[in-house]
C-alpha cells in the first residue's frame, strides 16, 4: 500500500509539558507522539501540528498529521494504536485519511481557543491545573465591551509576546466573548490564526482593566499603541485551551 496521510484529533492536559514544539530538553507533546508513532512503525514519523501551544497549556481539539506506511492498521485504527502506546496525559481521540495536499497548519482556516476562569473565594483542588483562579467576580458585560473591540483584522503588537518571530503582528479575529459555564468564566476567541502568548495577553489585559474600572474603549487605545507596555500582565498558561481547529471538510 502507498503512503497515506492520515490526521488525528489529539486532547492533552499541558501541565507537565514544555509545550508542543519538541525541543533540546524538556518534555514536549509533539517528542512523545512522534516517539509513539516511532514505536508503531518501527522507525521515525515527523508530525505537523495545527497549533504550536505553550508549556502548560492544554488541547481539548488540537490536530495533527502524518503520513503513514504501514498498509495494516485502517486509518481509524490508529486512533486505539496510539493511545496503547502514549502517556495518559495525552489521548488521541479520532483518527483518519485525508487527502495528500493535507497539512495541520497551512489547511487550518479557523482556530478557537478557550480561556477558563475560576471566579470564586476558593479554587478546588481538582480545578487548579485548568483555570485561572481569581478571587472575585469581574463585570460581565464589561469584559465584553472590552472584548467587542478586538474583533476584527488589527495589528496586536501590544498583545504580543517580546521576542515574538513573527514579522506581522497583524491578526484577524471573528468573534471574542465571555460567557459562564458551570462553575467557570469562559473567554472563546476564534481567529484564522494568534500570535505567541496572544491570547493570554488579552485576557491579563481586560482583567487588569476591568479591575481598574477602566471604560472599555480603552482596549482600542491599546490595540492603536502598538505598544506592549500598556497591555496587562500575561495570563497563566492553566487556563488556556486550544478548543478546536476547523478546515473545509469540516
Amino acid at each position: 500500500m502507498s503512503r497515506r496521510n492520515i490526521r488525528v484529533v489529539l486532547a492533552y492536559d499541558g501541565t507537565d509539558f514544555f509545550g508542543w514544539q519538541t525541543q533540546k530538553e524538556g518534555r514536549t507533546v509533539q517528542s512523545v507522539v512522534e516517539q509513539a508513532l516511532a514505536k508503531i512503525h518501527k522507525h521515525p514519523v515527523h508530525v505537523h501540528a495545527a497549533g504550536r501551544t505553550d508549556s502548560g497549556v492544554h488541547a481539548a481539539g488540537q490536530v495533527i498529521n502524518f503520513f503513514t506506511d504501514l498498509g495494516s492498521i485502517p486509518s481509524e485504527k490508529f486512533t486505539p494504536a496510539l493511545n496503547s502506546v502514549l502517556p495518559f496525559d495525552v489521548r488521541a481521540l479520532e483518527s483518519k485519511e485525508v487527502e495528500e495536499s493535507f497539512h495541520a497548519r497551512f489547511s487550518a482556516r479557523l482556530r478557537e481557543y478557550r480561556y477558563y476562569l475560576y471566579p470564586h473565594p476558593i479554587v478546588p483542588p481538582y480545578y487548579r491545573r485548568y483555570c485561572h483562579w481569581i478571587p472575585y467576580r469581574p463585570h460581565l458585560s464589561r469584559l465584553n465591551r472590552m472584548a467587542s473591540y478586538i474583533v476584527g483584522t488589527h495589528d496586536f503588537t501590544s498583545f504580543s509576546a517580546l521576542g515574538d518571530p513573527n514579522p506581522s503582528k497583524v491578526r484577524t479575529i471573528q468573534s471574542a466573548a465571555f460567557f459562564p459555564q458551570g462553575p467557570f468564566l469562559v473567554f472563546r476567541i476564534t481567529g484564522t490564526s494568534f500570535l505567541w502568548h496572544m491570547v493570554r495577553n488579552l485576557v491579563g489585559t481586560f482583567l487588569r482593566l476591568d479591575q481598574e474600572e477602566r471604560p472599555p474603549e480603552q482596549i482600542r487605545e491599546i490595540l492603536e499603541a502598538k505598544d506592549r507596555d500598556l497591555a496587562g500582565d500575561t495570563a497563566p498558561a492553566s487556563g488556556l485551551f486550544l478548543h478546536r481547529v476547523v478546515y473545509d471538510d469540516g
